[in-house]
């Protein structure tokens, strides 16, 4: 029999215990203990009570070394955790404190340090703030839109990292929302923002970031809330927060529910969605069925939206080491969505106007399933990150509407699914030289379905007979993989990469339109697509970069081979495409003075249509609009150029960007239109024609420390040139837009701040053939928004909203809305009862006018009307 013995650190108990008191056996409370590795970093952390007492963990800790204790007035003590002994009562002896003269040099509300801006949120933030997402709204060269998408300078950011670990990628908006304010103790800008830590020594990265750095407290415990909340007329609003940042394990965990209006969607929103599909290549077409919605008015989605909605949010990223990390994102949304709403749309041609009159009923039910697998190893000599996306998104919409007087009844059914996997895997050798292989593959499918009742023109679809309705059915599954090899090497300011690949896509579109008359009829052979699509690509490509602090250029010269075959054997379709394309880009950053850059750009571009531009079989996309084609496969020419200057100086406060662009476009495709008053006709037809467009920008902001107020200002101009063909003639158009605004956010008194924001906006569009068809409309926004700090824990706000709408022939169209809110903080219970009242008015109804190049639409909206929340949120 053999007997084993091993020995257990004191630090590897679940906790560790003891008592300071001083020389006299006092108690000492508010001792701070911390719990530090070799290095010094705070693994734990906690301070004695009023008696001295004092329980820290040691669960989870990364190798801890040392136990720290230290209070003002007495001496710091250093203890090896080897040495210590739990229930121990620990003496710490007094020390003098000799008070010299001294100078207190407190750090800038914000400062640069390299690439790097720090803003202090402590120094923008008020009483009436709760979340990170209000307190950026105010700083100086911030902007959030919305719906929370963060822009920087002028500048979109490309993610939100907290405490430099990226939790959610480009769906930041949970993040913004739920982190309280006062666990933030920097907010920092990273400009030429590179995640790689293999490429940071020669950083070319032009993208903007976010990092959010957490106070010491706020990383050694979970944090959250829990809401509830009840109103009138029968309302409901609930949600649980769970967060936790600490060295090994980062989550923010979101469960809500509500039916006030407030869309869970945008927190699993990706405000960089199109930039990401860009970069996979893989241009599969969008849905093709929907219910011929008039969009929603320029309001705040909690003004307009009838809805029962519920989102589970689960972000959880695990570090197995520093540069090793497994993260999990998971979300399903769950909709119920009501929509009523009358429009009278008119379409103005030089020998007709064309009027069209709409009234709907809509129940919408959109769901989303969203997950997201992610390995990630980001060390210096080598990169690997796989991410594995499964997306599905079923919708369906019943549709009850009036068209010209004539009733109709539509259901919508989709189903898209898609299932991807990206891998990339970056190494660097030992003459530093970077090795790296891509692979992206993916499969997706969307199964729609549109049955309108009872039957719509007969003279198109039933031989001028009546007849019970019309089913359409479309199916288009969808592969696609893109895979390369890249190799690249520096040589002092010069950076070399190479790269070849190859992409391979292939469709099938499927689609058939029947006439329900008792039982299902196939529409005909006009309406049906049995359409094959295959495209592959070779390409390759040279990157070089050239840069150092001061100036910095790219140039990248790539060469495509395209080859598109696409057939339809039942149309007598079968045609094949082969091109080779040269698209050059450049690029190109100049410093030319302190805080002062000027960017520039040049592109040119071929482009090559897809299965949208050939299918010759019509697809009955709504009620009103039936699609089709036939043309070849539409090709387009680009050029487009920008400059852009950017100031930031960041000790006075003061960011200025501006910029202006142009773009050519060469098209050998048009689309075009037959529109009459039950039915729009859309086919593609070949013909040559161009579209030109300009536009500039400015922006300014300013923090005025004395009053505590940030101005900020902006303007933009955009015009363009462009061709459409509608009934039959070819209409050439011009578009002009200003739109101007301007806002500040300010503390009239210690207890009291203020912000109004106004924006204005005048859009003319005509006919430029000599007519007099034109189109002038003009729109003002004016935001106010008052708070008050009335005693310690009592808080309230007040918000208005005025909106005027000018057209020329037309009655201005005037809105004021108006909300009232009180707060309480009970702080023995770390709660807030809040009382709120949104649309005092009692506004049910909103006019809004949309205005494209030679179409007028007004539209009369139904929106909910006044709402009384009472609302209590447990703090933890």
């Amino acid at each position: 029999m053999f007997l084993l013995f091993w020995v257990v650190p004191s630090w590897a108990q679940s906790a560790l215990k003891g008592k300071v008191k001083n020389s006299k056996g006092e108690a000492i409370a508010s001792v701070n203990l911390s719990i530090k590795d070799a290095d010094g970093n705070i693994l734990s952390y906690t301070r004695t009570n009023e008696k001295g007492e004092f329980n820290i963990s040691t669960e989870n800790l990364d190798n801890p070394t040392t136990i720290e204790l230290s209070i003002i007035g007495f001496e710091k003590k250093i203890i090896p955790l080897k040495e210590f002994k739990s229930n121990t009562e620990i003496t710490l002896n007094e020390s003098a404190i000799n008070l010299k003269e001294v100078e207190i040099k407190r750090k800038p509300s914000i400062y640069q340090k390299g690439d790097t801006l720090n803003y202090r949120p402590s120094d923008f933030s008020g009483a009436e703030d709760r979340s990170i997402g209000d307190v950026i709204k105010k700083m100086p060269g911030m902007e959030v839109d919305d719906k929370g998408k963060i822009s920087y300078n002028g500048k979109n950011i490309s993610n939100l990292y907290i405490d430099k670990d990226n939790l959610l990628d480009d769906k930041y908006g949970i993040a913004t929302k739920s982190l309280n304010h006062l666990a933030v103790d920097k907010v920092q800008v990273i400009e030429n923002d590179q995640p790689i830590k293999m490429l940071q020594d020669k950083n070319m990265s032009e993208d903007v970031a976010i990092n959010l750095v957490l106070k010491d407290d706020a990383r050694m415990k979970l944090m959250g809330d829990i809401k509830a909340g009840v109103g009138n007329p029968e309302k409901y609003d609930g949600n649980a927060n769970a967060l936790m940042f600490n060295k090994k394990l980062k989550f923010i965990n979101n469960l809500k529910g509500n039916n006030i209006g407030d869309d869970p969607g945008l927190d699993i929103t990706s405000y960089n969605a199109s930039e990401a599909q860009r970069r996979l290549d893989n241009d599969k077409p969008g849905t093709f069925l929907s219910g011929g919605a008039a969009g929603v008015p320029n309001l705040p989605q909690n003004r307009t939206l009838f809805n029962q909605a519920s989102l589970i949010n689960l972000n959880n990223l695990y570090k197995f080491k520093e540069d090793l990390q497994l993260r999990v994102n998971a979300a399903y949304l769950y909709d119920n969505r009501n929509q009523d709403y009358f429009k009278s749309t008119e379409t103005y041609l030089p020998d007709q106007t064309i009027r069209f009159e709409e009234l709907q009923y809509n129940s919408l039910t959109p769901q989303k399933l969203q997950t997201n697998l992610l390995l990630n190893a980001n060390a210096v000599q080598h990169f690997l990150n796989n991410s594995f996306k499964i997306n599905y998104s079923p919708f369906k919409a019943n549709t009850s509407t009036q068209i010209n007087g004539i009733g109709a009844f539509q259901e919508i059914t989709q189903k898209p699914f898609e299932l991807s996997n990206e891998f990339d895997f970056r190494l660097k050798t030992k003459s530093s030289n970077i090795i790296r292989l891509y692979s992206y593959v993916s499969y997706a499918n969307q199964p729609e379905d549109l049955t309108i009742k009872p039957g719509i023109n007969e003279q198109i679809f039933n031989n001028g007979f009546p007849y019970e309705g019309l089913k359409q059915q479309v199916d288009l599954p969808n592969w696609f993989t893109n895979n390369s090899v890249s190799y690249g090497f520096s040589s002092g300011k010069f950076m070399h990469t190479y790269r070849s690949g190859i992409s391979y896509q292939e469709q099938e579109l499927q689609s058939d339109l029947y006439k329900i008359n008792g039982s299902l009829t196939n529409a005909g052979n006009d309406f049906k697509n049995r359409l094959n699509w295959n495209k592959a690509k070779i390409y390759t490509d040279v990157n070089l970069e050239y840069g150092g602090d001061s100036f910095k250029t790219t140039l990248n010269l790539p060469l495509n081979y395209v080859n598109i075959h696409y057939f339809d054997q039942a149309k007598g379709l079968d045609k094949n495409l082969d091109r080779f394309f040269f698209n050059p880009t450049f690029g190109l950053r100049l410093k030319v003075g302190n805080g002062k850059e000027l960017t520039g750009s040049y592109a040119y571009r071929n482009q090559l249509g897809g299965l949208n531009d050939v299918y010759e079989g019509g697809i009955l996309r709504n009620y009103r609009s039936l699609f089709a084609n036939d043309a070849p496969l539409s090709e387009t020419a680009s050029q487009s150029a920008s400059l852009n200057f950017n100031l930031k100086k960041p000790i006075q406060m003061f960011f200025l960007n501006g910029g202006i662009s142009y773009m050519h476009n060469e098209m050998n495709t048009i689309s075009s239109s037959i529109i009459t008053e039950t039915l729009q006709q859309r086919i593609v037809l070949p013909l040559i024609n161009q579209m030109k467009s300009f536009s500039t920008n400015w922006g300014a902001s300013k923090y005025v420390l004395p009053i505590r107020s940030t101005f900020s200002a902006g303007y933009s101009l955009s015009y363009s040139e462009f061709e459409q063909l509608q009934n039959n003639q070819l209409l050439p158009y011009e578009s002009i837009g200003n739109n101007y605004k301007a806002g500040i956010e300010t503390k009239l008194a210690k207890n009291l701040s203020f912000s109004h924001e106004s924006t204005w906006s005048v859009n003319n569009n005509r006919l430029v053939n000599g007519s007099n068809l034109k189109t002038v409309f003009k729109q003002s926004r004016h935001q106010s928004r008052i708070s008050y700090l009335t005693m310690k824990s009592l808080y309230l706000q007040f918000k208005s909203d005025y909106i005027q709408t000018i057209q020329v022939n037309q009655e201005n169209i005037n809105y004021v809305f108006a909300d009232f809110s009180a707060r309480y903080r009970v702080v023995k219970y770390k709660t807030d009862l809040e009382f709120t009242l949104q649309n005092i008015g009692n506004i049910k109804q909103f006019d809004a006018n949309i205005l494209t190049a030679n179409a007028f639409t007004q539209g009369q909206y139904s929106i909910p009307g006044r709402i009384a929340m009472l609302k209590a949120t447990f703090n933890f």
